[in-house]
């Protein structure tokens, strides 16, 4: 996909999408970093459903520690693997109390340190709350990359180094959510709203769906 096409493609999805932001409901860095430690194969309203209690009893490391695996688990039973994300959680909280001052550290070798953050986890925090322009690949970007050629490859960690590369500077900062909105609510896995695309005619997608 040449570069004129990448750029028609990212200001036509700016103009679709003029708020681009994620899902997931916070209001602290901390409060984010636990959403997407929950995220992990979970939707987005899941994650809502469940932070909502959680957050109104424990939204500091002190207090969801205080909480201990048990207690959290009580919050958080309704997502997948809620066992092993509350290890990870109660165990992040111990970290950033021991070795950041309570806050969520802002760089990536750091991030990665913490219990249950992988790469994802930790560009989503960077990208989000640090406004560094990354990308992270989940089910959807990995999904479009492929799908329209604008970043294709077998292993995650490909995908994401082509964004890096195809994605235009200026859109960079908005780019992953961007991609998400879209291929969470038109270019989906099975049935993509085609019809009702606005980067219908510049996707290289072969097999086009009008349903």
């Amino acid at each position: 996909m040449n570069a004129e096409k990448r750029l028609a493609i990212f200001r036509r999805l700016t103009i679709a999408i003029p708020n681009p932001s994620t899902e997931l409901k916070h209001s602290s860095t901390f409060e984010l970093l636990i959403a997407v430690i929950l995220s992990a194969q979970a939707t987005d309203k899941s994650v809502n459903l469940v932070t909502d209690k959680l957050y109104a009893v424990a939204n500091t490391p002190e207090r969801i520690l205080a909480l201990g695996v048990s207690g959290l688990e009580q919050f958080i039973n309704r997502i997948g693997l809620y066992h092993a994300k509350a290890k990870n959680i109660i165990a992040t909280c111990q970290m950033l109390i021991t070795h950041h001052q309570s806050q969520v550290p802002n760089t990536r070798e750091a991030l990665e340190n913490l219990p249950g953050v992988g790469r994802k986890t930790a560009n989503v925090i960077l990208n989000t709350a640090f406004g560094e322009p990354t990308i992270a690949v989940d089910t959807h970007l990995f999904r479009l990359g492929n799908r329209i050629k604008l970043a294709t490859g077998k292993t995650v960690l490909e995908v994401e180094k082509k964004y890096l590369k195809a994605i235009p500077a200026a859109f960079m900062q908005n780019a992953h959510h961007l991609l998400i909105l879209h291929g969470r609510y038109t270019c989906m896995a099975r049935k993509p709203k085609c019809a009702q695309c606005c980067i219908e005619y510049l996707c290289e997608y072969p097999a086009k769906t009008y349903d």
